[in-house]
């Protein structure tokens, strides 16, 4: 075997000759070769569908964190990255963990570093399964999304008023009767007609429904889950500890921090008063977590990290049955022009060559079976953004990956067939028929 390096205009000429004969074959045989390039495509297809849901649904919860506040963090019953399932039947340590109380938000937005801190309650209707339950003049509407806040909510929530107004502190104080409810959950209710000034029955607790105003309509900012929360009730916490008798265990503080103080102060002068209101020793350990915006994201990379190496290994498949294929039509090519490499060697071609010129021919294979599936995963997820909530984005990194992936496939694959063509004696190639 020759030892002498590949000039430039050599390395050329090896992989245009080698796509020129990869092409020659899919002509040659399209049914054999078509599948091989559908197994590659299939593979790659998925891995660019997947990448691009993911990239889609991270933008969107990454600017709904930055809308509503990036360096805002919550004082939570507990961190959602403890949970853990537990099979014996008892109960979690968090789940023995004091509530947060209306009084620790009240002293957390007195301290100097934070801007505001309010305390939030979700609202559940327990004989609906789920969200609360909203009727009015025979209509009654199930599943609707619900919060018990202070009159300073819409600092953290995005979106803006239509009509009406906020509730206002006093009403806060007073536990008044008075309600925020969303534009669609209002066109629900009421069509076109104006909202505000009509009565509307809750049911979010173990209390009797509760009639409350409509004061203010609000718009929610458009956004993947606008279509699943469309539908939302807005009322002051005390009138639902107070009227509607709801539990508040599952209640949390949203903290805003001042803009001229670092996150890192404002989260230990919350965690000193927390420590001091619940009468905490040095040595004992926090019954409360902090949990900051950028951790939600965090999680949710988490999780679809998780999700996306099994969609991987799931395309993996498609990417082997491919391989296999290029197995398969490569052993053939080299089979039918045996004496064609017989020639060539005795011409002078060298066994790296020949070997480069069977790579080529494999990767170049795969490579037409990558761009198809680029094309497949690119119109799925134009038609997932065109019809569905969800922005599916195609990120650069998935294209590049697919192709160089599917490249790689081809040569791995195509390079026992490429090895067999270059060991080939001359004598015995020339003698074939």
């Amino acid at each position: 075997m020759s030892s002498r390096s590949w000039t430039p205009t050599q390395l050329r000429h090896g992989v245009t000759e080698g796509i020129r004969i990869g092409l020659d074959s899919i002509r040659a045989n399209p049914f054999r070769s078509g599948l091989t390039i559908l197994g590659i495509a299939v593979g790659v297809s998925v891995v660019v569908i997947m990448a691009s849901l993911i990239t889609g649904i991270r933008g969107t919860v990454q600017e709904g964190i930055e809308s509503a506040g990036p360096r805002n963090f919550y004082v939570t019953r507990f961190d959602l990255s403890e949970v853990r399932l537990i099979g014996d039947g008892s109960q979690p340590d968090w789940l023995r963990r004091r509530p947060i109380t209306v009084t620790e938000a009240e002293r957390a937005d007195r301290l100097p570093a934070v801007e505001s801190a309010v305390i939030s309650f979700g609202l559940q209707d327990p004989g609906a399964g789920g969200g609360v339950t909203v009727s009015t003049e025979g209509r009654r509407i199930t599943g609707v999304s619900g919060a018990a806040e202070s009159s300073r909510w819409p600092e953290y929530r995005e979106g803006h008023f239509t009509r009406g107004r906020n509730f206002i502190p006093v009403e806060v104080e007073q536990a008044r009767s008075v309600v925020v409810v969303s534009q669609q959950l209002a066109d629900d209710l009421f069509g076109s007609d104006d909202p505000l000034g009509r009565r509307i029955r809750v049911s979010a607790g173990p209390a009797d429904p509760v009639p409350l105003t409509i004061v203010g309509v609000y718009q929610t900012a458009d956004n993947l889950f606008s279509d699943q929360v469309g539908q939302v009730v807005v009322i002051p916490s005390t009138t639902a500890i107070r009227r509607m008798k709801i539990d508040d265990e599952w209640g949390q503080i949203v903290v805003v921090p001042r803009a001229d103080v670092p996150l890192d102060l404002a989260e230990d002068q919350v965690i000193a008063m927390m420590r001091s209101v619940r009468g905490l020793s040095p040595g004992e350990a926090n019954d409360f977590s902090i949990l900051r915006s950028t951790q939600i994201l965090e999680l949710f990379d988490d999780f679809t990290g998780v999700f996306f190496i099994v969609m991987l290994s799931l395309s993996s498949v498609g990417l082997l049955v491919g391989g296999v294929g290029v197995v398969g039509i490569m052993l053939i090519s080299v089979t039918e022009r045996t004496r064609e490499i017989g020639i060539r060697k005795a011409l002078g071609a060298t066994r790296g060559e020949i070997l480069w010129q069977f790579l080529v021919e494999a990767g170049m294979l795969t490579a037409i079976g990558g761009a198809v599936g680029l094309l497949l995963g690119g119109m799925v997820s134009l038609g997932v953004t065109s019809f569905t909530p969800v922005p599916a984005s195609i990120p650069l990194w998935a294209v590049a990956t697919s192709l160089v992936m599917a490249v790689i496939t081809g040569m791995l694959f195509g390079l026992l067939p490429a090895l067999r063509a270059a060991r080939m004696e001359p004598v015995d190639a020339l003698r074939h028929e």
